[in-house]
């Protein structure tokens, strides 16, 4: 079982910083927020530069389209807000970074404090790269316009493993990706609806079947939709034992 921090702080570094007000302000973010558990300080790039005009970009040396996030900001935005640096993980997000994935966010949720830069235009300036940053993180392999809406990502991935932040205990340990497998079918009122029934396990209040159950709807789907995840995944003898059936379903099913 891995430890989390009950109180996480996270700054992060933005040309934008209007566009996280809606998501932070609203629903599981806003109640940590309010709670104490979580702490997010935006701060714009553009406050740190040294200019009258504000001019936190420039053109590429060397030619080229698009625009460059120069380095004198970024540099000087981390370094008067970032404490005790060695310990903050300092986090470029980029679609050059290691993949974010549930064991990642789990990763970034035992640190009190978190940084992270949202990139823009065609980058930042290789020397943040290579100076500043300890980590380069991307959501995913495609682009975006900018970091921000990787960093909410990130930001809303990480809250929701602090203690307290879900509510009840452990909620998150069910979620998929958590447990090394896709989360199952869920069911609420009304029982039936337009002819279709909820399953008569989760309704026979036995709480060992209605586990077993879910379990096994949880392989089921990652059989079906991500069996490379399987690979991995923690599996008792229960488990092999439904994953062969399964297999043997699918063989009879492609006969």
């Amino acid at each position: 079982m891995r430890w989390y921090n009950t109180v996480m702080k996270i700054a992060i570094f933005t040309l934008f910083p209007e566009m996280f007000d809606s998501y932070l302000n609203a629903s599981i973010l806003q109640r940590a927020q309010a709670s104490g558990r979580l702490t997010v300080d935006l701060h714009n790039i553009r406050d740190y530069t040294r200019d009258k005009h504000y001019i936190a970009d420039d053109t590429p040396f060397g030619g080229g389209g698009g625009m460059i996030i120069k380095p004198e900001p970024v540099f000087h935005a981390v370094e008067n807000v970032v404490e005790n640096s060695a310990e903050t993980p300092i986090i470029l997000l980029t679609p050059q970074g290691r993949l974010f994935t549930q064991d990642v966010a789990a990763e970034l949720a035992q640190y009190k404090r978190l940084a992270l830069i949202c990139g823009r235009y065609e980058g930042v300036d290789e020397r943040v790269r290579q100076h500043l940053v300890t980590d380069e993180i991307s959501v995913g392999d495609f682009v975006l316009t900018g970091g921000e809406l990787a960093a909410l990502i990130i930001v809303d991935a990480v809250a929701r493993l602090l203690p307290g932040v879900l509510g009840a205990e452990g909620a998150a340990a069910s979620d998929s990706h958590a447990t090394g497998l896709l989360e199952g079918p869920h069911y609420t009122a009304p029982p039936v609806f337009r002819g279709w029934t909820v399953p008569d396990v989760l309704r026979s209040g036995h709480g060992d079947n209605i586990a077993r159950w879910r379990r096994e709807q949880a392989l089921r789907r990652t059989w079906e939709r991500r069996p490379e995840m399987l690979l991995t995944a923690p599996l008792d003898e229960a488990d092999r034992c439904f994953l062969a059936v399964l297999a043997l379903e699918t063989a009879q099913s492609q006969s």
